[in-house]
C-alpha cells in the first residue's frame, strides 16, 4: 500500500472514498435544456476513470423556479433531472468514484429577466453589484416554499443514486440570510445570529425528513466574508460549530470571502498571479476547531500543495478542480509515478471566466476538456508513421508537435528564436502572468520525451522545408503586431509588444490605444506605469478590455488603479502628428460629430497581429491540398484528405495566429484537432 497521504482512503460516515482528491462543486455550463446530458456526463466520467475519489457536480443546481441560472446550470427543480443524474452516478460508480451535487437557491445572485421573469428574492432589498437585480424581501410563504423546494431537490438526488448533496451558503440565498449585510428581515428569520441561521436549519430538517439519516449532506459556506459589517472569522467559527453540532450535517466545505463583486469572487477563487492556496490555513483552523470532516479548494493547483494539505491535517479531502480541468488524469499519473508529466493548471481562469460571460468552461491549454465527446485526452497511435515538419515553436507549434509525436510520427520543429514559446514568452515577462510559461514548458518537455527534433535559431525558408522531405508541413509562425491603423502618423507609434520586449523605452506621458481588448495593452500599461509615467488607456469599445474576462481582469485593475492609470472608453485614435518634441493625438468617436486632442510624448497601439505567413504561401504551390482545409472533416473529427494537386509533395496546413489573430486556446485547439488524425 502506498504511503502517499493523497492516496489514503477516507471514510465519510458509511462512504469509503478511495483517496483524498476530489473535484469540488462547479458548473462547467455544459447542460442542455438545464439537464446534465452526454457532454456533462463524459466530462465527469473522464475524471472518474482516471481515479479521482469524489466528483461534485454542479456549481449550484437550482432548486426553485424563481432561482433562474445566470449561466447554464442544472435545474434540480425538474423531475426529469433524476434520469440524467442517474446516468452520471452509475457511470462514475463503475469506476469507484463517488458522486455528489451542490444544491442552491441563488437568491439575489441572478436576474429577474431570465427564464420565467419571476421576481428575484432575498433576505433584504439590496442588489448584488455583480448581477444588478433588486430583490424583493422574502415573505413567509416564499421561505416555506423554498424550504420545500430544497427538500424536493434532495429527494430527487437520492433517487438518482447520488452519494450525497452539498448546500451552497456563500453569496447565495442561504448566506444572504446569514450575513447582517444582506438580511434585513425581522424575526424569526432576521436579527441575531440564531434567527439568521434558522432558514438553514429549517431547510436541513426538511431535507432529513425526506432522505433519512444515512444520505450524506454537507454545506459549502463562507467562514469569513472579509467585508466590513459582514460575517467575521469569529462568526464563521461559531457557525462551523453549530453546523457540526446540529446532527444533520456530515461534512463542512469551507471558503473565505465574498462573491458579490468580480473582485470579491476572484479573492475566493484566486487566479493567475495571485497567491496559491491562500485560504488553506483558515480551512485548517476550522478543522482543528471542530474536529469535523473538512473539505476545501482555492487555487490548490499542484500535487505538492494538495499533499501538504492532507499530511498536515488541515483537510480531510482536498479539491483540485481547475487542476482537473487542465489534466483529468492527475490521480492516474500519481499512481504511475508520473507527477512530472501532469499538465499544470496555469491559473489563466479561462474556464470560469467563460462561464461568467455566458459560455461553457474551456481550459486554456487543454482543449479536450468539455469536448470529451469529440476530442481524446489520450492520443492514439497512427497506423503508419509519417514525417511531419512544423515551423514555429509557440503554443500552436508545440501542441502540433506533441500530438503528432504521440501519433508515432517523426517530427521536426524549426524555430527562429533560440527558445520555444512565441508570444507566450512576452506574456510571461509580466511577473503577474509568469505562470503562463508553464504551458510552454510542459509541451516542450513532452515533445522531448517523445523524441521531437528541434532546430532553434532556424529561420526556415521554403528550401529548408524541402530539404526535410516532409509528408506534412504545418505552419505555426504566429503573427506580428499590426499598428498601421491611423489616418496619419502610423510611423510615430509603437506597439504593445515593443514595450513588453523592451524594444521601446516607456515615455513619461503615454496614451495607449487598445483596439484589441486583450492582455497586451494591460501588460504594457502596467510596465509603463511602473516607471512612474502618466498613462491613459483608450478604447473605442463601450467596455474596457472586453477580451480579458472578469476574474482575470481583477489583478490587472488592482495594479493599474494603484498606479492611477486613466481608463477612457468610446473614443478612438484617428491620427498622431509631431508637435515639437511632443506628439499630438487626434481623437474621434464612432458615435460621430466630436473630436478631442491629447498632447503626449508616446503613443502605444494594440491592434492584434497579422499572420506571419510568407513561408506558407511559398510552400503552397507544391502541396497536395494547396493549403485547403476540409472544415467539415475538421469539425467532425475525420482525417484531412483534400487533393487539389496530385503532383504535390506534402500536405500543408497553418494553425494559430498564422491564420488570424486569436487566443492561446484557439491556437492549441487548432493543433489538436488537426493533428490527432494525421
Amino acid at each position: 500500500m502506498s504511503h502517499d497521504p493523497l492516496l489514503q482512503p477516507y471514510d465519510l460516515k458509511h462512504l469509503r472514498l478511495k483517496n483524498r482528491l476530489m473535484i469540488t462543486s462547479h458548473e462547467p455550463a455544459y447542460p442542455e435544456d438545464g439537464m446534465p446530458k452526454e457532454r456533462y456526463r463524459a466530462y465527469h466520467v473522464e475524471r472518474a476513470r482516471a481515479g479521482v475519489a469524489l466528483t461534485m457536480t454542479a456549481g449550484s443546481a437550482s432548486v426553485s423556479r424563481d432561482s433562474p441560472p445566470v449561466f447554464n446550470n442544472i435545474l434540480a427543480w425538474k423531475d426529469e433531472v433524476v434520469g440524467w443524474m442517474r446516468q452520471i452516478s452509475d457511470a462514475c460508480h463503475d469506476h469507484g468514484c463517488a458522486v455528489m451535487i451542490q444544491l442552491t437557491h441563488l437568491g439575489r445572485r441572478t436576474r429577474w429577466d431570465k427564464s420565467d421573469w419571476l421576481p428575484v428574492v432575498s433576505a433584504g432589498p439590496e442588489r448584488e453589484p455583480a448581477h444588478r437585480a433588486f430583490p424583493k424581501m422574502a415573505e413567509d410563504w416564499d421561505i416555506a416554499r423554498i424550504i420545500e423546494d430544497y427538500a424536493d431537490a434532495a429527494e430527487r438526488m437520492q433517487a438518482a443514486g447520488l452519494d450525497g448533496i452539498e448546500l451552497q451558503a456563500y453569496g447565495h440565498l442561504m448566506d444572504q440570510f446569514w450575513s447582517p449585510l444582506t438580511n434585513q428581515l425581522d424575526g424569526p428569520y432576521g436579527g441575531d445570529l440564531d434567527n439568521r441561521l434558522r432558514f438553514t436549519f429549517d431547510t436541513l430538517r426538511a431535507i432529513r425528513a425526506r432522505v433519512g439519516p444515512d444520505f450524506l449532506v454537507g454545506v459549502r459556506y463562507t467562514g469569513d466574508e472579509d467585508l466590513p459589517g459582514g460575517l467575521t472569522r469569529e462568526d464563521g467559527l461559531e457557525i462551523s460549530g453549530r453546523l457540526k453540532d446540529c446532527g444533520m450535517v456530515d461534512f463542512l466545505n469551507v471558503v473565505k470571502g465574498h462573491i458579490d463583486t468580480d473582485a470579491g469572487l476572484t479573492d475566493v477563487i484566486p487566479v493567475q498571479g495571485m497567491r496559491s492556496a491562500p485560504h488553506l490555513e483558515f480551512a485548517g483552523e476550522i478543522r482543528a476547531r471542530t474536529g469535523f470532516p473538512t473539505f476545501h479548494a482555492a487555487k490548490i493547483q499542484d500535487v505538492a500543495t494538495a499533499r501538504h494539505a492532507i499530511a498536515s491535517g488541515k483537510l480531510d479531502m482536498v479539491g483540485m478542480t481547475r487542476a482537473h480541468m487542465a489534466d483529468p488524469h492527475i490521480v492516474a499519473k500519481i499512481l504511475r509515478g508520473e507527477e512530472d508529466r501532469i499538465r499544470p493548471c496555469v491559473g489563466a481562469n479561462y474556464c470560469l471566466d467563460r462561464i461568467y460571460q455566458g459560455g461553457m468552461a474551456l481550459c486554456l491549454h487543454n482543449p479536450a476538456t468539455g469536448r470529451e465527446l469529440q476530442e481524446l485526452h489520450l492520443v492514439p497511435k497512427a497506423d503508419a508513421s509519417r514525417r511531419v515538419v512544423i515551423i514555429g515553436a509557440g503554443p500552436a507549434g508545440l501542441e502540433a508537435a506533441r500530438v503528432a509525436a504521440e501519433r508515432g510520427h517523426a517530427v521536426i520543429v524549426h524555430e527562429a528564436a533560440n527558445d520555444p514559446g512565441g508570444q507566450v514568452r512576452l506574456t510571461a515577462l509580466t511577473p503577474r502572468r509568469a505562470e503562463m510559461i508553464q504551458l510552454i514548458q510542459w509541451r516542450f518537455e513532452e515533445c522531448r520525451r517523445l523524441g521531437v527534433g528541434f532546430r532553434f535559431n532556424s529561420f526556415a525558408e521554403a528550401d529548408t522545408v524541402r530539404a526535410e522531405d516532409p509528408d506534412v508541413v504545418i505552419i505555426a509562425t504566429g503573427g506580428l503586431p499590426h499598428v498601421a491603423v491611423l489616418d496619419e502618423g502610423n510611423d510615430l507609434v509603437v506597439s504593445a509588444w515593443d514595450i513588453l520586449s523592451g524594444d521601446a523605452k516607456p515615455g513619461g506621458n503615454v496614451l495607449i490605444y487598445d483596439d484589441a481588448g486583450d492582455y497586451a495593452a494591460l501588460q504594457a500599461a502596467e510596465a509603463i506605469a511602473a516607471t512612474g509615467a502618466r498613462v491613459e488607456i483608450m478604447t473605442r469599445d463601450r467596455s474596457f478590455a472586453p477580451e480579458v474576462m472578469a476574474m482575470s481582469l481583477t489583478p490587472a485593475m488592482r495594479e493599474l488603479q494603484r498606479r492611477d492609470v486613466t481608463f477612457t472608453v468610446t473614443w478612438k485614435l484617428d491620427a498622431v502628428v509631431r508637435d515639437g518634441n511632443k506628439l499630438r493625438a487626434r481623437i474621434g468617436s464612432d458615435y460621430g460629430g466630436v473630436t478631442r486632442e491629447r498632447e503626449v510624448d508616446q503613443v502605444v497601439v494594440n491592434h492584434g497581429t497579422r499572420p506571419l505567413d510568407d513561408i506558407y504561401f511559398d510552400l503552397r504551390p507544391e502541396s497536395t491540398n494547396l493549403g485547403e482545409v476540409d472544415h467539415e472533416a475538421l469539425v467532425d473529427g475525420r482525417p484531412q484528405q483534400v487533393m487539389r494537386n496530385p503532383e504535390g509533395s506534402y500536405q500543408l496546413f497553418r494553425i494559430g495566429d498564422a491564420v488570424a489573430a486569436r487566443n492561446t486556446h484557439a491556437a492549441i485547439y487548432d493543433a489538436l484537432r488537426l493533428c490527432k488524425l494525421l
